[in-house]
Order: structure tokens, then sequence, then C-alpha cells
């Protein structure tokens, strides 16, 4: 029998257009942690799918315990004793800690549920992980580690073998991360097989004993943690030039006047936020997976309160309650899930366009026809959104398309400052250049833009400065001659 619990072999994964996964192998001994690294985009969390079955690979082979798999699905990743730990959660808040554990599979006394049972199992189950949790507590008012724990409890209570953690840190504060890390070493000297996924290299270097690398959903190398370094990792990771093309930018357009100000903003876990945004400039902001980018964004545009601090724009201090308060201010966020977030989907082009400005063009609750036609109109012919009708649906359209008609609604409503967080995340090239374009211009117009982004070239090719931010602060500023992957990878893993 081979020594390694699971063995990926020579895993491709082929999409329409798109070669996701490019003959990776990995594998994984019994009590091991492996670490599994790379960019966004890199093939880490489509090459974690093949192992529980959620994508099935083109080609390759998996290997759990000696038998050998094309291809997994969830109900034999569970039987072979493989479980993931994904980011967002499959908790149900409304149930108790005990009913969460036993989710889908709950002990019953004949047909009745026996929740006391439930309860008493959970509580041992908590307890083999060193954690303390009520079982009778709703899921919902624990916080976001103990959720995780339950999840972890949950795998081990179905006897996963080989547990994978995807970006298991990023919701956590540090003294859930210290317990999540315990855990993790008290389940290796269990014989537990860990995956443990992370752009947080000071983690990855505690806690395992090697290290597999991944660019551009290629295998690029694996290496001995305590024989390997940060600056050879960063290189690894980010090994590359820039591939991409950007629109050339137009000099002298940043004015210096100071749109936006902000002194000593603390809130939504981010912690004395100093920085100030000049008219015109692009401010890039780059961390990583919950370093306090998007919690950011949401405090001033009013999604979240701040704590403590001033915020200031165009030289007078906000205090914006809601988005409301924000949009009517000038100030617009494109958010990072254009989904759940951004657009209606159910509804048209023509009404998300308009969504924010109807009071402009409305009297006695009646829509003046013409302007909201006009204004729709005007921004479809001048961003190029594809679309046979302005009563197209929005979720009819392209990822890139979608994106366009949100940031036509903001530019319909004369936004002076645009916060754009992940703005071209999963749509194409073709579509992405397009984006870049409506930055240029967006700035050429005298607006002001701050764009969140995971892809650093994106970042080096639009920005004017980086701010780069880890674990809710701000850890340095880099300045357009001091742009480099390896710089901003850096400062964002703060080592």
């Amino acid at each position: 029998m081979s020594e390694y619990i699971l063995e990926l072999q020579h895993i491709v994964k082929k999409y329409p257009g798109v070669l996701a996964l490019n003959d990776v192998s990995l594998k994984i001994k019994k009590g091991q942690i492996l670490g599994l690294i790379g960019e966004n985009g890199a093939g880490k969390s489509t090459l974690i799918k093949t192992c529980s079955g959620a994508v099935i690979p083109t080609s390759g082979k998996i290997i759990v315990n000696g038998k050998e798999f094309t291809h997994m699905s969830p109900q034999l990743a569970r039987e072979n004793g493989i479980a993931i730990i994904y980011q967002e959660f499959n908790n149900i808040k409304g149930l108790s800690a005990a009913e969460n554990l036993f989710l889908g599979n709950p002990i019953r006394k004949g047909i009745v549920i026996d929740k006391k049972a439930m309860e008493e199992e959970a509580e041992k189950a908590f307890e083999q992980l060193n954690i303390k949790i009520d079982p009778k507590e709703l899921c919902g008012n624990l916080s976001v580690g103990y959720q995780q724990m339950i999840e972890i409890a949950k795998a081990i209570r179905l006897d996963a073998k080989v547990l994978i953690m995807d970006e298991p840190s990023a919701p956590l504060t540090s003294k859930e991360v210290e317990s999540m890390m315990q855990v993790c070493e008290l389940l290796k000297s269990q014989g537990v097989a860990i995956i443990y996924i992370s752009h947080r290299l000071e983690e990855i270097f505690r806690l395992s004993s090697e290290i597999v690398v991944l660019r551009d959903g290629e295998y690029i190398d694996t290496l001995k943690t305590e024989e390997s370094n940060v600056d050879e990792l960063i290189q690894l990771m980010v090994g590359r030039q820039l591939k991409e093309s950007y629109p050339k930018k137009p000099k002298n357009i940043i004015s210096d006047e100071i749109i936006l100000k902000l002194e000593d903003v603390c809130g939504n876990g981010d912690r004395h936020v100093n920085l100030e945004v000049r008219k015109g400039e692009v401010l890039g902001i780059a961390g990583l997976v919950g370093a306090g980018r998007t919690e950011l964004a949401q405090m001033i545009f009013g999604a979240v309160k701040k704590d403590s601090g001033k915020i200031y724009f165009n030289n007078k201090e906000i205090n914006p309650k809601c988005p409301k308060d924000a949009i009517e201010l000038g100030i617009a966020l494109v958010p990072e899930d254009r989904k759940r977030h951004g657009a209606i989907l159910h509804n048209s082009i023509n009404h998300n366009i308009n969504m924010p400005i109807y009071d402009h063009f409305s009297k006695f609750s009646k829509i003046n026809e013409k302007i909201e036609k006009d204004t729709t109109n005007k921004q479809i012919k001048e961003l190029l959104v594809k679309t046979p009708s302005i009563n197209q649906l929005v979720k009819n359209l392209s990822g890139g398309n979608q994106q366009k008609v949100i940031l036509g609604k903001w530019l319909a409503a004369n936004s002076q400052l645009i916060i754009l967080d992940e703005p071209t995340r999963g749509i194409d090239v073709g579509a992405k250049f397009e984006i870049y374009k409506i930055i240029n211009t967006l700035v050429e117009k005298g607006k002001t833009v701050i764009l969140i982004s995971s892809e650093m070239e994106e970042l080096i090719g639009m920005s004017d400065r980086i701010i780069v931010f880890s674990e809710g602060c701000i850890t340095g500023e880099l300045q357009k001659d001091e742009f480099s992957q390896n710089a901003i990878m850096g400062l964002a893993a703060n080592c």
C-alpha cells in the first residue's frame, strides 16, 4: 500500500477557452500538514474541488488509500474520508451548535430526533478538539471562529482522514486564528492529513512540513518548509512578467486637491487607518483575503458605521449612516460580489442604471420615461454594453457587461469618488481591458477611483499609488516607481 493517503496525479481541468489546471500533482501522508499556496487565480480552489467532487477533472487520477478514481462525487469523497472546510460555512444560523453538527444526519430515537443525545455527543466532539462551545447555543450567536470549529468537528465526526482547509484564517480574529492552528496541530497528532491553503505565509511556515506552489493553473514546485523562506515562496508564486496590456493613462491629470481624507479611522475590523486620496487619482489597495480592504470600502460608503476617527470628503467631515447618504454626497461603490450586492439581476438594464437617480426625474411617483431611456441609452453607448435592448434582464448579460451596467449606474448618478472592489473578478481578458479604459475615462473627467484588487498585475498596471493592508492596518505605501509584485506581496504578508 502507498505511504500516501491522498495523491492527485496529472490533474487537468479545461473549461471552454480556459485551461484552469494543467498537469497538477500533489501527495500527502497521514498526519501531515501540506501547505498549498499561489496567487488568486492560481488554481487552488479548482484543485481542491476535484477532491470533493464539486469539479470533475478533464483528465488525471485521484488516489485515496491506494484506491484509484478518475473523479470524485460528494458522496464518494465522504465515503473515502475527504472533507473540505470552505470560506463560506454551511451552518444554519437558526439552529443550535449541536443541530448544525448533526445536520443531515441527526440522532433519532425511533422516528423522533433525539435532541438531548445530539447535545451530549456534540459536547464530547467539542471537548475532543479542546474547544468550549455550548451545544445548545444558536449558531448565529457564535463567533465566526466557533462556527468554523463546528465545521471542523462535523468533518471529524464523519471520520474525515483528509481535511482540506481553504483560507481558514481569513475571517478570524488573531485569537481565533491561534485556536484554529492549535486544533490543526491536534488533528495532525491524531493522524489526520490536512491540506492548508492560505495567503498568510507565517501560518504556512508554522503548520506545514511541505509546501506546494501553483501558478496560473500549473504545478510549480514542492518545497520542504524548513528549507524554504518567504522570498523564495513569493518569487515562485509571482515569478512572471506582466502579461496583460493596460491602456495608457494620460499624464498630469492628478490634482493637488484632496477629495477624500481619513484620520485614524477604526471599525469593521480596520484599525487606525490614515490616508489621503487626490482628485483624478487611481489609488490601488492591495492585501490578502481578510486584510480589511473591503471593510474600509464599506465604511466609506456608509454600509457599516465606523467606530472612531474622521472621514473628510471634499473638505467636509462626513458621517454617512447608510449608502443613501454616501450616494447623495457623490460616493459610489461597485461591490466585490456584483451578483448579490451590485445589481438587481432579475430587473432590466434600464431599471438598474436609473435606480439611484429616479427621484431626480419623478413627480408624484410618476417617472419621466424619456429621461429614463435617454440616460440608459447614453450609458450603454458610452460603456459599449452588449445587449439587444435596454429592457434586457441583467442576469442574461455576461459578467463583463453586468459590471458595465453597475458602473453605468454610478456614472448616471455623477459620482465623484468611485470605489471598485475586485472590478474584473470573473470576467474575460477582453472585458477587463474595457473596464480599464472606463477607469481611465473616469479620471480624465476629474473623478477619483479607489481600486481594490487581489490581482497584483492589475494594481500595478492601473494604479498611480498603492496602499497595502494586512490584518486591518495599512502596512505600507508604494509610489509608481516602487511598484513590484514582490514588494506588494511582502507588505501584504507583513513579513
